[in-house]
C-alpha cells in the first residue's frame, strides 16, 4: 500500500513506524534488504514500490527533482506522492511540473528525525502544505497522524519555508559554527551553555549534504543567515568600541 524511496536514516524511520499499520514496500539504491525487514517492511524493486498507492521518496532535496522525472512513468494513475523535505516551495514547484496531473500530492514536513523520535511520535510535529490531494484523502491522513499522537500543523509552503528558515537553518547554522569553532562541554559551565552543545549535538547527528540543502534550497535563508552575521558583527563592534581600559 505505501512505497518508499530511500532508507537512509530518515527513510528507516518512516518505515518503522508505517510498518506498523499498513504494507511498507522499500526500495533503496544500494541492498539494504536485511535492515528493511528488521523495520517490518519489504525490500522491492523500484517498480514495485512506484505500483504502491501512496508513495514517499525519501532523498535528500538535491536529488529530488531527479527522483521525481524517474518515478513519474512508473506511479499509478491515482497514486499519491508524499514528500517530507525540509523545504516546501521547491519541492512542490518540482512535484506539480514533473508527476502527471492525475497524481494527487502531500507536501510534508516532519519536524522530527530518528534522534529525537525514536522511541515516539507523542507530542512531535509535522506540518502539511496541502498542494492536490481529495479531501477525505486528506483528512484521513490527518487524523491517522493525530491519531499517532503527532501534532499537526497546516500552512502554505511559502508560510513553512519562511519559519522553517529561523527555527531549523538558523539553528542549525548555529550549531555548525559552534562545531567548527571547537565548542566541547567543560567542567565550568553554565545552563546556557550546556543548551547551545546540545543544539550541537542535534546538528551534528545530520548531514552537511542536508545542511547544505537546508540553505540553498530555502528561498528565505539566506536572508535570516546575512541578517544574523549582520547583527553579530554590529554587537562585536559595539563591545570593541564601549571597552573601558583594563588600568594594568
Amino acid at each position: 500500500m505505501i512505497g518508499i524511496i530511500g532508507f537512509g536514516r530518515f527513510g528507516k524511520l518512516v518505515s518503522h513506524y508505517l510498518a506498523r499499520d499498513f504494507d511498507v514496500f522499500v526500495y533503496n539504491r544500494s541492498d539494504k534488504s536485511s535492515e528493511i525487514v528488521r523495520t517490518g517492511a519489504n525490500p522491492a524493486s523500484l517498480e514495485t514500490v512506484c505500483r504502491q498507492d501512496i508513495v514517499i521518496p525519501c532523498v535528500p532535496i538535491s536529488r529530488f527533482r531527479d527522483s521525481l522525472k524517474s518515478i513519474a512513468p512508473l506511479l499509478k494513475s491515482d497514486a499519491l506522492v508524499i514528500d517530507v523535505c525540509s523545504v516546501k516551495e521547491y519541492p512542490v514547484q518540482w512535484m506539480t511540473k514533473e508527476l502527471p496531473d492525475s497524481v494527487s500530492i502531500l507536501a510534508t514536513h516532519p519536524m522530527f528525525g530518528p534522534d529525537s523520535a525514536a522511541d515516539s511520535l507523542q507530542d512531535r510535529k509535522i506540518c502539511l502544505c496541502r498542494v492536490r490531494v481529495p479531501e477525505k484523502q486528506y483528512n484521513k491522513i490527518k487524523n491517522y497522524l493525530a491519531s499517532k499522537g503527532l501534532i499537526v500543523i497546516e500552512a502554505s509552503a511559502r508560510e513553512h519555508d519562511e519559519q522553517i528558515a529561523t527555527s531549523l537553518s538558523l539553528t542549525h547554522l548555529i550549531g555548525r559554527t559552534l562545531s567548527e569553532s571547537g565548542a566541547v562541554p567543560l567542567d565550568i559551565d553554565t545552563e546556557g551553555y550546556k543548551r547551545l552543545l546540545r543544539i550541537l549535538e542535534v546538528v551534528e547527528r545530520d548531514t552537511w549534504q542536508l545542511f547544505l540543502d537546508m540553505h540553498h534550497y530555502n528561498p528565505y535563508a539566506r536572508e535570516k543567515r546575512l541578517s544574523f552575521m549582520k547583527v553579530m558583527k554590529e554587537i562585536h563592534a559595539k563591545l570593541e568600541e564601549e571597552k573601558e581600559p583594563l588600568g594594568l
